[in-house]
């Protein structure tokens, strides 16, 4: 910024995607943290609701909660590997978003319990608000790509008329109207690339994505050991208890490893290519955040705590491992391994999803999970580059090696 700008402000426009040394900045750390609280009482609620039996009610709800979540921490990462600029009104309004994801946070509550969106939704379209104005701003000054920022804020500002309007519908068509606003919001991006494709960092949107799966993977492990940690009292034989603080540690460790195992930043090089990492990620960052609810769905079958039982409240757990697992093979991990990385991880994952049906499903799930890393490594050159599909290095370095 020179001292001359016009209020201080720098011009947003579209920048470099071959900026060398680009990485995550301070402010968007800042604002992946104010998402650990969303995420932590959206995991905290379906915990709750998958241990009084609410099954199908607590997926469902949770699948439409964090949708809010991932969409609104998505377009950002998005927008600001695009258009980040860094000045103070970049922060101020970042910083209101914020403000609109703790408002979020407060209404996840009354939505699981009693199916209550209004605060949910106010908050959401606050947040989205304010990226509507991003957008505007940089339509001022993006060149090629002006159409397209226009049609973005055109479309978002739209959408979330509609998500206000929706408040008026009676509850029993809201879950109609929730899920046609959330294909509504889905089908923007995918209308305005089609105006004019914005830049974006391959390099630095992967980081973004990878520093997200961090926190998620972080959350479940601080959750699921303050679960364990309070149900030491709870039981009388600590063996088993043992055994879900080994599996928490080992399967966390082995999500971490399998997930930065590929080159990421390969899966976007196109605009069909980014739509299927950007949109498959719902499912691998909604897997990561419920990992934490399944394992305390197991902890309340050894205290009591659930009506649910055995080997059904097993699945609490292992449908997210095996959905993570096998949802970033099928983003990332595929198209950059050999045939015997390419068998056994989607193997290892369909066997982590039956294992409850197995009589020792912590030791095996514990195995099953350290045998697919072990197959990684292997598989893996010396050099520490992936691997391509033919078995030889890729001379590419993915975002977990660096």
């Amino acid at each position: 910024m020179t001292p001359g700008s016009r209020f201080r402000l720098v011009p947003m426009r579209p920048r470099d995607p071959d900026e060398a040394g680009r990485a995550a900045s301070t402010l968007e750390l800042f604002f992946d943290l104010v998402f650990v609280v969303a995420v932590s009482i959206a995991a905290s609620q379906l915990h709750h609701g998958l241990a009084d039996g609410h099954v199908l009610d607590g997926i469902v709800n949770y699948a439409f909660v964090f949708f809010g979540i991932w969409w609104a921490w998505m377009n950002f990462t998005w927008f600001a590997t695009s258009f980040d600029t860094d000045d103070w009104l970049y922060r101020v309004l970042t910083i209101v978003q914020m403000g609109g994801v703790l408002v979020f946070a407060s209404g996840i509550g009354p939505a699981f319990e009693e199916h209550d969106y209004s605060l949910l939704i106010v908050a959401y379209v606050v947040m989205r608000a304010v990226l509507v104005a991003q957008w505007l701003r940089a339509s001022r000054h993006s060149g090629p790509t002006r159409r397209a920022t226009l049609v973005y804020a055109a479309g978002i500002a739209l959408v979330q008329v509609l998500w206000l309007a929706c408040l008026l519908l009676p509850s029993g068509v809201l879950t109609v109207a929730l899920v046609v606003l959330i294909v509504a919001e889905l089908a923007v991006p995918i209308i305005a690339e089609r105006t004019g494709t914005t830049p974006w960092h391959p390099h630095h949107i992967t980081e973004r994505y990878g520093l997200f799966t961090l926190i998620l993977l972080g959350e479940s492990l601080l959750a699921s050991a303050n679960a364990i940690i309070e149900a030491q009292h709870d039981v009388e034989s600590p063996g088993r208890l043992i055994g879900i603080a080994v599996l928490t540690l080992i399967a966390t460790a082995a999500l971490w490893w399998i997930y930065f195992w590929p080159p990421h930043h390969h899966a976007i090089k196109d605009v069909a290519g980014s739509l299927a990492y950007v949109y498959g990620h719902f499912f691998i960052f909604a897997a990561a955040g419920a990992f934490s609810a399944g394992l305390e769905v197991e902890i309340d079958v050894l205290t009591g705590h659930t009506t649910l039982h055995q080997p059904y409240a097993s699945f609490a757990y292992t449908i997210p491992l095996a959905v993570f697992v096998l949802g970033i093979w099928a983003l990332a991990i595929r198209p950059h391994a050999d045939h015997v990385v390419n068998t056994a991880l989607p193997l290892a994952g369909l066997l982590v999803l039956v294992d409850p049906l197995i009589p020792v499903p912590f030791a095996l799930t514990a195995a099953i999970l350290a045998a697919a890393v072990a197959i990684l490594v292997w598989r893996r050159p010396a050099d520490g580059r992936a691997c391509t599909s033919d078995g030889q290095g890729s001379g590419e370095v993915g975002v977990g090696s660096r």
